[in-house]
């Protein structure tokens, strides 16, 4: 009820079909929903035909945990936008690690999959693989002997075998199944592009095909009371007077073999260059410029280590800047670790990626989530660190411009539906482009007069 005085107004407007679609999907959540007659009915027909097929009134697809909360924030936002386009409802099994992090997204209703539901412990282990449905298809050629339940692995990982979830063939049969339980990390979205019906519903949905996250993360991630007292507080107390706010989003993949100096190094050399921060004024203290200070940035450090937030408060608090302008650089938490099915470091985090979206410039670390939701929530195209893998020196970019809000696919297909391998996939499908932060990996951008 509060964001909207912390968050400035979209310049992006959902189409008139969006509107529709999550109207009619809201009217299906509210029918087919927990704690619904339709619900009990189908759930109850489909357990007593697990494997041998069911048709009900209602279609589910269950949406299971994986990796980090920025990796299953913005899964779980391609997921809703695959049960919108196939008339499924969307069910979330939460862990204890996420209570209380955010309000329910649908009036009304529930997301979240009951405990007391048999599927809550239904995986790839108990039930029908979507990789065992693909190779009973190629030696029957048969729709007959679906399941009523079929679990699907999107994870990432090198070792998976081509997956086809973009493949007509594989979608049509998908669509005979009543219960989906999908594992998944991605932002799957532009796989959704590959196919005919999906790509000619989205572009009907999203005319600027840049800003898919955008909406639907904004639509369906608001945070807990809880989780908006923490956010809420923070700003007014930090952010709130600044001129301008900064986002400094710094992950450390392998903080073993990365020296902190390498990394603080690099965030310097992004942010002086590129004009983020203004450089310092070595023969100049603060406490004798102070007077004639009146421009205050106020910069955001969200880093699991606590020493880049205090090195770089260390350095505006001991001289001023040759701007002129004052420098305040806070950091919410520091854990020291990412931690797992751990509520307290998820609300952390959620507080960290809130906050980071409320800035005026963003700076976030390559193949990072984490910063994928702020850039998305807050429509901002960031500037993207180098990722350093121990410490490398060379001649490399700093930083760099990203071209679009839209988070990065990391695991596209490699191959056509006729088994062919897809060796230019941009060239193929062209609203897509290669990520900046990953050379194998794609993302929505913006084509053909869409912004």
């Amino acid at each position: 009820m509060q964001s909207h005085l912390y968050r400035k107004a979209s310049p992006h407007k959902p189409s008139p079909y969006l509107i529709s679609k999550l109207r009619k999907y809201e009217e299906i959540h509210r029918r087919c929903g927990p704690n619904t007659r339709d619900y009990d009915k189908s759930m109850k027909k489909i357990v007593s035909s697990k494997n041998n097929g069911a048709a009900t009134k209602c279609k589910y697809i269950i949406w299971n945990t994986a990796n980090g909360l920025g990796n299953q924030m913005i899964s779980i936002a391609a997921t809703f936008l695959y049960a919108i386009l196939t008339d499924r409802v969307l069910l979330v099994k939460f862990n204890k690690d996420k209570h209380g992090l955010f309000c329910e997204p649908f009036l009304n209703s529930t997301w979240i999959l009951p405990q007391k539901s048999p599927f809550s412990s239904w995986n790839e282990h108990n039930t029908e693989t979507y990789q065992t449905m693909l190779d009973k298809d190629r030696a029957s050629n048969s729709k007959k002997g679906l399941p009523s339940v079929l679990f699907i692995n999107l994870q990432f990982s090198f070792e998976n075998p081509e997956k086809y979830f973009h493949c007509d063939h594989s979608q049509d049969l998908l669509r005979k199944i009543p219960m989906l339980i999908l594992r998944s990390d991605q932002y799957y979205v532009p796989s959704m592009f590959m196919n005919p019906f999906f790509n000619l519903e989205i572009a009907n949905m999203f005319p600027e095909r840049d800003i898919i996250f955008h909406h639907l993360g904004r639509y369906l991630f608001h945070p807990s009371n809880d989780a908006w007292e923490l956010i809420s507080s923070y700003y007014q107390a930090h952010l709130a007077s600044a001129s301008e706010r900064i986002g400094l989003q710094i992950r450390v993949f392998n903080a073993a073999t990365t020296p902190k100096q390498a990394i603080m190094n690099l965030v310097l050399s992004c942010t002086l260059q590129q004009k983020i921060l203004p450089e310092v004024d070595l023969k100049t203290s603060v406490s004798s410029a102070g007077k004639n200070m009146t421009t205050v940035k106020a910069v955001l450090v969200a880093s699991l280590h606590k020493e880049y937030g205090d090195n770089l408060r260390s350095m505006y608090l001991k001289k001023a800047t040759v701007s002129g302008e004052v420098i305040e650089v806070y950091q919410p938490s520091h854990e020291g670790k990412q931690k797992f099915n751990d509520n307290g470091h998820n609300l952390k985090a959620w507080t960290d990626m809130y906050l980071l979206s409320l800035s005026d410039v963003l700076v976030t670390t390559s193949l990072s989530t984490f910063g994928y939701v702020a850039q998305g929530l807050g429509n901002l195209k960031p500037w993207l660190l180098y990722r350093l893998v121990g410490n490398h020196s060379g001649d490399f970019p700093r930083c760099e411009r990203d071209f679009s809000t839209e988070p990065c696919f990391h695991m596209p297909p490699k191959h056509y539906c006729n088994g062919e391998p897809m060796n230019d996939i941009v060239s193929s499908f062209p609203n897509l482009r290669e990520c900046k932060d990953l050379r194998f990996g794609v993302k929505l951008a913006a084509v053909n007069g869409s912004m």
